[in-house]
């Protein structure tokens, strides 16, 4: 991928977002994309692999403020013509062709933690500017673009049972990522062999050009701005030092986790380049919801149905909790709606007391009755006057 390609991705077209997008747009545009495309649903798939990379690389430009901000302003400059050969001069001439300030330089375009990044060197947009702009050398930019360099962040999903969430878990977790190669141990060359330091920019990974009336320094052509050259290649990663791997890590989930809660795990995420740190790893939970409980915070929530005559004379009821079945009293004359509480029968907390059990009950009026439960009901009726029409009653006989 060259580099007038990197400077024509429109990265709002792989996300499928327009170019005012929130950031919480831009986010929920990104985890669809990289859940039907993500590996592990698409094994042997190469097109939706490389949709996966590109997905990734337009998500992690757009979702960093910073990011977002220099690649919009690049696309703006260089689309609107702004870098002409003669523009100063104001004699014209053949439009600035990016691929000459790159020097054609591939990889640029790559997907996070793709073999390309991983020659890039991880170079971003602000680099990009200050070796236009500041003419940065050997001693400046190009040391820190070739230095240590974080690992890229990795978020992926997690769905847990109802009971999972409330108690706490551990759970393996299979992650497929970018990684470092083991047989080359990352340099890119073949084992017995090391890469050597590129004669054309003396290892600094910048050759420093003049264009029209100013000067800059761009990425050396000779070994595309690595610093070095491979001459044997790896056979494993073909010189690139990195691979595909998959990984299985364990998981803790602690205990009253709730759904659309995201757990940072630092340093979980992809090993970092040269000996940079390794990036972070983002579980986003999802809950599945149980066919008997809710949850209302720490509070687990139940609602039991119970009988006119248990809502009158009043009842035992045994119901089921997480720790096995308690008995509740409903005390006589109970409303329907009304809510019972069972102490510490919610979620449980290591930072403080656990939640309770609220229990609503809801007097169930049947649809029909015959026979002796239908005369017992006529006679209650006659027995009991209507409770709470007194001044509903008076209404009625002034008319209205």
């Amino acid at each position: 991928m060259s580099s007038k390609d990197w400077l024509e991705k429109d990265f709002y077209a792989v996300l499928g977002v327009n170019k005012s997008a929130t950031t919480d747009e831009i986010k929920k545009a990104y985890r669809k994309l990289a859940r039907d495309l993500h590996p592990d649903r698409n094994p042997d798939n190469k097109e939706a692999e490389e949709k996966f990379k590109a997905t990734s690389e337009a998500y992690d430009v757009l979702s960093d403020d910073k990011k977002r901000k220099e690649y919009d302003e690049m696309r703006s400059l260089f689309g609107s013509g702004a870098f002409r050969r003669g523009a100063r001069s104001g004699t014209g001439g053949a439009q600035f062709d990016p691929s000459d300030l790159f020097g054609g330089f591939s990889g640029a375009g790559a997907g996070a933690g793709s073999p390309g990044d991983r020659r890039f060197g991880g170079a971003g947009f602000s680099d990009i500017f200050s070796s236009i702009f500041s003419g940065g050398g050997p001693g400046g930019n190009a040391a820190a673009r070739r230095g240590p360099r974080r690992g890229r962040d990795v978020e992926t999903e997690v769905t847990l049972d109802f009971v999972q969430a409330v108690r706490g878990t551990t759970l393996p977790l299979t992650l497929r990522s970018a990684g470092e190669c083991d047989t080359c141990h990352g340099n890119g060359a073949k084992p017995g062999t090391t890469p050597r330091t590129c004669p054309q920019c003396h290892g600094s990974g910048l050759i420093s050009r003049n264009q029209g009336s100013f000067s800059f320094s761009e990425p050396c052509r000779e070994c595309q701005g690595a610093g070095t050259i491979v001459d044997e290649k790896c056979p494993e990663c073909r010189g690139t030092g990195g691979v595909t791997k998959a990984r299985t890590i364990n998981v803790r989930f602690p205990s009253g986790v709730a759904d659309g809660q995201r757990i940072r795990l630092s340093g979980r995420g992809e090993p970092g380049d040269r000996g940079g740190p390794a990036g972070d790893l983002y579980v986003q939970v999802m809950v599945r919801p149980d066919d008997l409980f809710g949850r209302s915070g720490d509070d687990l929530t139940l609602t039991v149905p119970i009988s006119i005559a248990e809502a009158v004379l009043g009842a035992d009821l045994r119901v089921p909790t997480l720790d096995g079945p308690v008995t509740m009293r409903v005390p006589p004359g109970t409303p329907s709606g009304r809510k019972l509480r069972a102490r510490g029968k919610g979620v449980a907390r290591k930072d403080g007391p656990p939640g309770d059990l609220i229990v609503t009950v809801e007097v169930q009026v049947p649809d029909s009755v015959t026979g002796e439960a239908r005369d017992a009901l006529e006679r209650f009726a006659k027995l009991t006057p209507p409770a709470g029409r007194d001044r509903l009653e008076a209404r009625v006989r002034r008319g209205g």
